[in-house]
């Protein structure tokens, strides 16, 4: 690295959740970036030109040394839960070969990121050999600082999605003894802030530093909190049995929480992980946010990341999924299909703008008459809105009973639904230039469903039928419209 410029960083884990939250931050921070990864083909493709991306192997310690040459501060934000037994062991052992490469590159400073848990204590196995690595990485020459977290709250994060997947899924919740273990969640943002903020530490003393937010609460109090914000009613249930081992059984049965890993986070939760030592953390001079921030911030991240993408990006390949119910992601189902056009972008883009009002939907239009008639019948808008200007749309119009959350002529119209529905849902409609050079386009309609609870579900799949028929006869009927050169 260039040492004439910002500081040599090396960021490990960069393709997991707080590493790929980290990057942006250092970039911004002016800071050289390299970061290292088994499968640097796969990231390359991911980052921004200025980053470096370095092939190395943590268990292979001659392939280390390349990686740390010219670093200043070395983020270590891997780990090895989920490859099976034998985790602890390859964990230490990772962490020795890192720390043994870190001091003979002469790197200043390894930043770690491990969890809360009183070590004069029996813990989990997973919450140990989180603290076992901080321990050989502080056993070496070079400064390290670790820090200690409990539940990140941030959308992506496996313990948040492990507690959103109960309580969006099952609306009696049972409360065995451990979801009364005192935790502090921290938010992803503060995470974040805390670990950029050591590239200004000035000392070179190793340390840990305990963080975690605003609010000592219990697994149980998280799950309320979340369940208010997404305004779900659910019944709470305290029982004295169902020991943390059965828990883990069972979620695995419904929530997406990868059974072995989920097996070693609920091992965790009879421990409490919260913060004994704040005065380390104080220097820092950060305020974290409360838990009721935490999860307002997660959800309106959560939004704004969808917003700012493709969501017809989202799925695993470029084909829209055939399986029933289409593309989940989150408690979001993901229903996504395109068509190739022979009329020019802006022929089709001025069909889409047309759609609705006395237009109609270019398909079944007495289905969407009986849909609003179903919405009136409910409390709702229904279809009488109508729309402002037959030709045009602008950001907030009406469009029956859907709203213009956004319009970006001649590519894209992302609709937001103002029918009453068990959550909340989108219609987005993108347009682009014919990949071969032609003068046609590529046509791309993505309906996005964010469910409410388990009644939120079961509505989804209860209408997928109806969805594929109409949502198809959509697509099929705005290229038919626009090749034809009728704009209605």
């Amino acid at each position: 690295m260039n040492r004439t410029a910002g500081p040599g960083v090396l960021l490990t884990g960069a393709t997991g959740y707080v590493g790929g939250r980290l990057l942006p931050r250092l970039i911004e921070r002016g800071c050289r970036v390299r970061c290292l990864t088994r499968r640097p083909e796969e990231l390359r493709a991911r980052v921004e030109e200025s980053v470096q991306v370095a092939g190395g192997d943590m268990l292979e310690p001659d392939s280390l040394g390349p990686a740390l040459d010219g670093v200043d501060i070395a983020y270590y934000l891997v780990h090895s839960m989920g490859e099976g037994d034998g985790f602890r062991e390859r964990e230490r052992r990772a962490a020795r070969n890192f720390a043994r490469a870190a001091e003979a590159a002469g790197v200043r400073r390894i930043v770690y990121l491990g969890g809360l848990g009183d070590e004069e204590r029996e813990l989990s196995e997973h919450l140990e050999s989180r603290q076992a690595v901080g321990r050989a990485l502080r056993d070496s020459a070079v400064s390290t600082t670790e820090f200690r977290a409990s539940i990140i709250i941030g959308s992506g994060s496996l313990s948040f999605e492990m507690i959103r997947a109960l309580v969006d899924k099952l609306p009696v919740m049972i409360l065995p003894r451990w979801v009364r273990t005192p935790a502090q969640p921290i938010a992803i943002e503060d995470v974040i802030d805390y670990l950029v903020a050591e590239l200004d530490r000035p000392g070179l003393d190793s340390q840990v530093v305990e963080i975690g937010g605003a609010d000592v609460v219990s697994y149980g109090d998280i799950m309320r909190e979340y369940a208010r914000q997404r305004d779900l009613r659910r019944a709470w249930i305290p029982v004295p049995v169902l020991t943390p081992w059965l828990s883990s059984l069972w979620l695995g049965l419904v929530t997406p929480v990868f059974a072995r890993i989920g097996r070693q986070l609920i091992a965790g939760v009879e421990h409490p992980t919260i913060v004994r030592d704040p005065a380390p953390a104080a220097a820092y001079d950060l305020t974290p946010r409360s838990l009721r921030e935490a999860i307002e911030r997660a959800l309106v991240n959560e939004d704004r990341e969808f917003a700012l993408t493709r969501w017809s990006d989202a799925r695993s390949t470029g084909e829209r999924s055939d399986s029933y119910g289409g593309k989940r992601i989150g408690s979001r189902f993901v229903d996504s299909r395109s068509t190739d056009v022979s009329a020019p972008p802006e022929a089709v883009f001025e069909v889409i703008e047309r759609i609705g009002g006395t237009n109609g939907w270019y398909f079944a239009d007495w289905l969407w008459s009986l849909r609003g008639l179903l919405d009136l019948g409910v409390g709702g808008v229904g279809v009488r809105r109508g729309r402002r200007d037959p030709a045009a749309l602008l950001p907030g119009d009406t469009v029956d009973f859907w709203r213009v959350e956004d319009v970006e002529p001649p590519r894209l119209l992302r609709l937001r639904a103002e029918m009453r529905v068990p959550g909340r849902a989108w219609l987005q409609f993108e347009v682009e230039p014919a990949a071969d050079g032609s003068p046609g386009a590529r046509l791309t309609q993505t309906g996005l469903f964010d469910a409410a609870g388990l009644f939120g579900r079961v509505y989804w799949y209860a209408l997928w039928p109806i969805h594929q028929l109409v949502f198809g006869g959509m697509v099929r009927g705005i290229a038919r419209r626009a090749e034809r050169g009728r704009a209605a």
